[in-house]
């Protein structure tokens, strides 16, 4: 019994284990068949319903979506709607390389172009030719090194660089004099083809492209792969010269981007081979002259479809008024040439002449004129960016500034009256007025340019008081805070002109009281010239200093100067702290220095009621360019404005190194500008 019920334990055990086996093999069997039903469920969802969708998909990651090239920019017309800018279609020829093609495949596409097409080669070097040589004829090139050579770079004793080296300096003399028309040509091309980064498009030529050139390449694309056409763009002045260097330039299509601007525009959307503005106003405002680019889908079998059209860029409008601008560059011109037929002018070669609106900020017109001397006679380059670039001792002519400090410090007050006497101090020389002047009050100090007036002033700002010969101490402080009260009108400061590379001028490091007295008459801190005229506009226009500012309006690139997209609104960098009695006063003052015996009595019309200063300050210049300054000359400037009781225009005149300081002619050449440029506008604008 017992041996009976083991066995039936032991089968019952048996029969236990065997029925959970099967019911795991059958859950496992039901997961199974689960799985494969949610994975026929997905292939069936994939392959039958999704296919289209993923069909699409498929293609798509088989498109590339590229933008073209470089859209043609928007125009730039003057404040008179005329067009000044344009672009002019040009034909390109250009060349990227394709994966796969051989060193010898492009030596014969080289030879097939240069046959077909005209090329400039004057650039073509020794090293062009050497390396040209080398790859044409491989096998000859080696035959160059020697077998001592070839175990040298075995063992190491040389390089690979080395052995090139040898093959470019073994090129027979005899290969390179046998070389026609045609090889030169084909080197060239080949050089181009080459030079750069590999897979980047090289312009083959990009001037002067003929339509049977053009043709060639269009219809042989097929032989000569990698070759391609495209119509670009050039600018076009229609006005020459005049303003040509503020309104910038372009790069071009060999080019692209260049180096030094590759971090201005690398949060751009540009590639590095786009056109971009790389100077003065295409450069300011190249987001809204840029055009914009047609855009493609390129397939894996080489075909492309445009997607979206480009258009060129919006059309800008600027405040110059080019036919003013185009005669005030003709005066510049006549008056500096004729200046230097005139004896002690051997130092002057430039003036400037800068036209505004004082109380927008509008330039109307800015030029720089500089006359050099060459084999062939006299001859005149563009110095127009020396308005915002260069420092001038300007002299007198900031006097108001003076004054004005000298009011609202206690310095001065209105009607005071003073004898012009000589100020010396100890340690400096005496400082007198260019003549003995009598007795001022502050208008007449304004009116015949006192520097004693201004110097008593000082004494009285600063509470020093004043004797023959006394010592004064000075301080960094007393620079700081005239230098502060000057900066509101815009002197010593950047104006915020809307061109780049602007300069603050030049503050003098030098610290003593003579210094200081030359500070107040315009002798020590230089200025540039487009801060004399946000000068003259602060006291013009009641003490606002306005940006000046070149941007008048912007055209959407399709309108045709019909949509108008933005437009320039006067902005206020600050307001002159002074009462407004005081402003008036030197206003006054102002209108006096044009009227009979004032310093700028003749330099505008008297029927124009103009207000302003001259101003002629000492200059210093290298006379024999050896690194020293060494000849004192006297520079001529004149800020002004008219009419006085309701002034519309400004006039700011610049002729630094007039003549030699004491010598027996002085040259009014600034005088002659002035009325000259002041008759010129009125002709304009008040016919």
């Amino acid at each position: 019994m017992k041996n009976m019920k083991k066995k039936y334990s032991k089968y019952k055990k048996y029969r236990s284990i065997k029925t959970i086996i099967e019911k795991r093999y059958n859950v496992l069997i039901g997961l199974i068949t689960i799985l494969i039903t949610i994975l026929f469920i997905n292939l069936f969802y994939i392959q039958i319903i999704k296919n289209n969708d993923y069909k699409l998909e498929l293609e798509n990651l088989m498109v590339k979506v590229v933008t073209g090239n470089t859209s043609p920019r928007g125009r730039i017309y003057d404040r008179n709607y005329k067009l000044i800018v344009d672009n002019i279609p040009n034909k390109i020829i250009f060349y990227k390389k394709e994966h796969g093609v051989k060193t010898e495949e492009e030596i014969e596409y080289a030879y097939l172009i240069a046959s077909n097409i005209d090329i400039d080669y004057s650039k073509l070097t020794d090293k062009m030719i050497r390396t040209f040589l080398v790859k044409k004829d491989p096998k000859l090139a080696n035959s160059t090194i020697t077998d001592n050579e070839w175990i040298y770079l075995k063992e190491r004793k040389i390089t690979l660089s080395d052995i090139e080296k040898y093959k470019l300096e073994r090129v027979s003399v005899d290969r390179i004099n046998n070389l026609n028309e045609i090889d030169k040509e084909a080197i060239y091309i080949y050089y181009l083809m080459n030079n750069g980064y590999s897979y980047s498009e090289k312009i083959i030529k990009g001037e002067g492209v003929t339509d049977s050139e053009y043709a060639y390449i269009a219809t042989n694309m097929s032989i000569l792969k990698g070759f391609d056409v495209r119509l670009d763009w050039n600018r076009f002045y229609l006005y020459g010269s005049v303003f040509r260097t503020i309104l910038g330039n372009v790069s071009t299509s060999e080019v692209g981007i260049p180096f030094n601007l590759i971090e201005h525009y690398k949060d751009t959307d540009y590639l590095l081979n786009d056109r971009v503005g790389i100077s003065y106003l295409e450069y300011m405002y190249d987001d809204y002259l840029k055009g914009k680019k047609d855009v493609y889908e390129y397939y894996k079998n080489g075909d492309k479809k445009l997607i979206e059209s480009g258009n060129r860029g919006n059309d800008i409008v600027l405040t110059i008024d080019i036919e003013l601008e185009e005669k005030i560059e003709k005066i510049l011109e006549e008056e500096i040439l004729k200046a230097k037929e005139e004896p002690n002018t051997e130092f002057y070669n430039r003036s400037f002449v800068i036209v505004s609106n004082p109380n927008t900020g509008e330039i109307l017109a800015m030029s720089g004129k500089q006359i050099v001397e060459s084999s062939d006679g006299y001859k005149f380059v563009d110095y127009t960016p020396g308005i915002i670039t260069s420092t001038i001792t300007v002299g007198s002519v900031i006097k108001g500034a003076s004054q004005i400090v000298g009011y609202n410090n206690g310095g001065v007050h209105i009607g005071d009256k003073r004898y012009d006497y000589c100020v010396k101090l100890k340690g400096t020389n005496e400082k007198c007025s260019w003549k003995y002047l009598g007795l001022l009050d502050d208008i007449k100090a304004l009116k015949y340019s006192s520097n004693t007036y201004q110097f008593y002033t000082l004494f009285n700002v600063i509470g020093s008081g004043y004797y023959y010969n006394m010592p004064l101490s000075i301080d960094e402080s007393l620079f700081k805070f005239y230098r502060e009260r000057f900066s509101e009108f815009g002197l010593g400061v950047k104006t915020m002109i809307d061109l780049p590379n602007e300069i603050e001028g030049y503050k003098g490091t030098k610290l003593d009281a003579g210094l200081l007295l030359d500070f107040v008459i315009g002798q020590y801190d230089n200025y540039t010239p487009i801060q004399l005229v946000q000068y003259i506009n602060t006291i013009a226009n009641g003490g606002n200093r306005l940006k000046p500012y070149l941007l008048k309006e912007v055209y959407s690139g399709d309108s045709n100067l019909e949509n108008k997209i933005y437009e320039s609104i006067p902005t206020v960098l600050n307001t002159l702290s002074t009462e407004t009695v005081y402003l008036d006063r030197v206003k006054t003052g102002f209108k006096a220095v044009f009227e009979f015996g004032g310093t700028g009595y003749g330099y505008i019309n008297s029927d124009y009621n103009p207000a302003g200063k001259t101003g002629t300050s000492q200059s210093f210049v290298d006379s024999n360019m050896d690194g020293m300054i060494d000849t004192a000359t006297v520079t001529n400037t004149l800020a002004a404005y008219m009419p006085y009781d309701n002034p519309e225009v400004s006039f700011v005149i610049i002729s630094p190194d007039t003549y030699n300081y004491n010598s027996n002619y002085e040259s009014p050449v600034n005088y002659r500008i002035s009325r000259r440029v002041s008759d010129l506008y009125y002709s304009l604008y008040k016919k």
